[in-house]
């Protein structure tokens, strides 16, 4: 078993597709189809479901497909722990964010470090506040940067900024009480479990005694775009960073309720055992001085 075999199977695993994995490695068709056909015959399992032109991973492909992409990580870190001995000069930092974080806040950041360090590739990774923890914990990032709290004690983490969340809706709320009964009432377009920003919203919604179970839902959306995409169609109200509806706000298509909530800080995510690539800790200097 090769690094290329597992690079390979890991890009067709993850394309569910082999000439669409081939050509996003650089590598032939046939070269891709004869890695993956070689970890099977090499080790007497099918690790993808064949199905006419299709293809899907098997419950033993799903397996393997953890430990493949930790692997390729464990490699990928030994090869930069050599790289930084000759100082920033070349390599690849790996970081993980969640959506409100990399589609708004992370960019201007990641532009100011490229700046300084031109020759560091990053490679982003977009999830929610659990996906992106799951990432560090299991050594695929070198770091992360998310909305909610975690536990999980094998990870470092701490504030590095904080965030305003809104209520808004497509129409103007006028001197609406936004009290518990008018939450209750209220219908909702949210954000998916396991997300930050709906994490802090039912806690917010707890500490009003208002059980997140009993509201009225009209629509549970996977990205903060396409939860203000349903709110300005009049679906329902929502709440969400100040950073993803300051623009509507500013130009009508929605509008924010008289109701304030505390802020959200945004956490900075490291494995407490892992190597501290030389990389990440030049974002972090990035990030603090961007703060000051």
């Amino acid at each position: 078993m090769t690094l290329e075999q597992l690079r390979i199977f890991v890009g067709v695993a993850e394309r569910e597709h082999v000439t669409a994995a081939a050509r996003a490695l650089n590598v032939t068709q046939s070269a891709a189809s004869a890695a993956v056909a070689a970890l099977e015959d090499r080790h007497g399992v099918k690790l993808f479901h064949r199905v006419g032109r299709g293809i899907a991973l098997t419950e033993a492909g799903r397996l393997f497909l953890t430990e493949a992409r930790g692997v390729l990580a464990r490699a990928t870190r030994a090869e930069t722990v050599l790289a930084e001995v000759g100082g920033l000069k070349r390599g690849t930092l790996s970081v993980v964010a969640s959506q409100t974080i990399a589609a708004y806040w992370l960019p201007p950041i990641l532009a100011t470090f490229h700046e300084r360090h031109p020759a560091i590739g990053i490679a982003l990774a977009i999830g929610n506040t659990e996906q992106a923890a799951a990432r560090v914990h299991d050594g695929e990032a070198d770091l992360g940067i998310v909305e909610g709290e975690i536990d999980d004690p094998a990870l470092a983490h701490w504030a590095v900024d904080e965030d305003q969340l809104l209520l808004v809706g497509a129409r103007p709320f006028g001197d609406a009480q936004i009290d518990a009964a008018w939450l209750r009432r209220a219908r909702w377009v949210l954000r998916e479990p396991g997300s930050g920003t709906r994490s802090t919203f039912d806690s917010h919604l707890r500490r009003l005694d208002v059980d997140p179970a009993t509201l009225d839902v009209a629509l549970t959306m996977p990205s903060n775009e396409s939860v203000r995409t349903a709110v300005e169609a009049g679906a329902g109200v929502a709440v969400l960073s100040a950073l993803v509806v300051g623009p509507a706000i500013a130009a009508g298509r929605l509008h924010a309720a008289p109701i304030a909530f505390e802020p959200r800080p945004f956490f900075g995510l490291r494995h407490k055992e892992r190597y501290r690539t030389k990389a990440a800790d030049a974002l972090l200097d990035v990030i603090g001085a961007w703060q000051r």
